[in-house]
């Protein structure tokens, strides 16, 4: 027997359940279907297990996609403090703890919870531990067989996020699913994960557990935050930044001394004649870092006895020091995914698919990728939102 709804969700995650919830308050009956034992697993452990719910910045210009204006509309609609007031409502307290990155105080568990509030709200049925065993679309309706039962409904919505974390059951379930309906796909990769070295810059492995604030660019990109030296590479916030924006083959540059001004090197040496390089990077960075660092500049004794050109060269290198990874952690380390169903042919208002009425694509998904801080949750719930104001 099959059970009839107005639209079944694909997809209990960050953005499946927001949106779910929201068509239910709309008065849609509403099937939510996952097949992990539980719903939100993702969101569990996000920021550290106190996820981090949105961000004050979450504007356009902060998201990869092929096209930079499809997310404008979703989240002008929804914004981040639209988000934070559904949190106040429900009592979770929250902060904000850098660059308008809002964690809750407590768990994550709090933000499930509110989720599952919402959805209870709506009148959702929420069907967990149910694997999908065929998707179909016939007469106007899809119907959707899972955990051995069969539904069907005139609206479909694929939220089953993208395969990083394959260890918490993330698959590249939602491509098969938009190329069985024609959409095309934008070829995913990791996005926001550790880049691996090999090399010589191997040498800088030795470093591992090493950390310091810079600047990391990879093209046109910049990011000032920590980077953290692995025994496979290099990670920390700087790093995962631009491993978005990373391509096989490309070199990324890191500014060591962000705070220094040009030519600091000169003046010191004017300054400070009898101190040695050493001596000065260790001022402002870890000690071990400065030394492999003054190591590989080769610029040994005391600054008055170096050239000028020389010491030139080495604050240029400091400014700018190539690492050309060889690779990145893959999507077993990616916190997201880049890429994904195409924005082209997609609504930017209500994610509809613009040759499948009915049929809908939400969360990471969809070729819209945030930084990190906040902003892949924030497209969820604006994504969500705008979907479930079209079901």
């Amino acid at each position: 027997m099959t059970a009839n709804y107005d639209a079944i969700v694909l997809g209990a995650g960050a953005a499946g359940l927001f949106c779910a919830a929201m068509a239910g308050q709309r008065g849609r009956r509403v099937l939510l279907i996952d097949h992990a034992p539980e719903p939100g697993r993702k969101i569990l452990i996000s920021g550290g297990g106190r996820c981090n719910f949105t961000n004050l910045g979450a504007n356009a210009d902060r998201y990869l996609s092929q096209n930079p204006h499809f997310a404008k509309s979703a989240l002008s609609r929804y914004t981040p403090h639209d988000f934070l007031s559904l949190v106040e409502r429900h009592g979770i307290a929250w902060h904000e703890k850098t660059l308008g990155q809002l964690f809750c105080d407590g768990s994550a568990k709090a933000v499930v919870a509110m989720l599952l509030d919402e959805c209870a709200r709506g009148g959702v049925d929420i069907a967990c531990d149910a694997a999908i065993a065929d998707v179909s679309h016939a007469d106007g309706q899809f119907r959707v067989t899972a955990g051995g039962r069969i539904c069907a409904a005139p609206s479909l919505v694929i939220a089953t996020g993208g395969p990083s974390i394959p260890k918490m059951g993330a698959t590249g379930f939602a491509y098969e699913l938009a190329r069985q309906f024609g959409l095309k796909i934008v070829q995913p990769r990791p996005a926001l994960v550790p880049l691996t070295l090999a090399g010589e810059d191997l040498l800088f492995r030795e470093l591992s557990g090493v950390s310091a604030d810079v600047v990391a660019r990879c093209g046109k990109a910049a990011f000032r935050e920590a980077a953290l030296f692995t025994h496979r590479g290099l990670s920390g916030p700087a790093i995962l930044q631009v491993s978005s924006y990373w391509h096989n083959g490309q070199s990324i540059g890191v500014d060591f001394m962000p705070d220094r001004p040009a030519g600091w090197l000169l003046a010191a040496k004017t300054a400070h004649p009898r101190a040695g390089l050493r001596r000065l990077l260790r001022e402002g960075l870890p000690e071990r870092l400065a030394d492999v660092l003054c190591d590989r500049l080769g610029v040994e004794g005391e600054l008055g006895a170096q050239t000028d050109r020389k010491l030139a060269a080495a604050e240029a290198r400091l400014a700018d020091w190539r690492f050309t990874p060889n690779g990145s952690e893959g999507f077993a380390k990616a916190e997201v995914t880049i890429g994904g169903i195409a924005t082209g042919d997609l609504s930017s208002k209500s994610m509809e698919a613009r040759r499948v009425p009915g049929l809908y694509a939400i969360g990471e998904a969809v070729d819209v990728t945030g930084w990190l801080g906040g902003y892949n949750f924030q497209w969820a719930w604006a994504s969500g939102w705008a979907a479930a104001q079209a079901l």
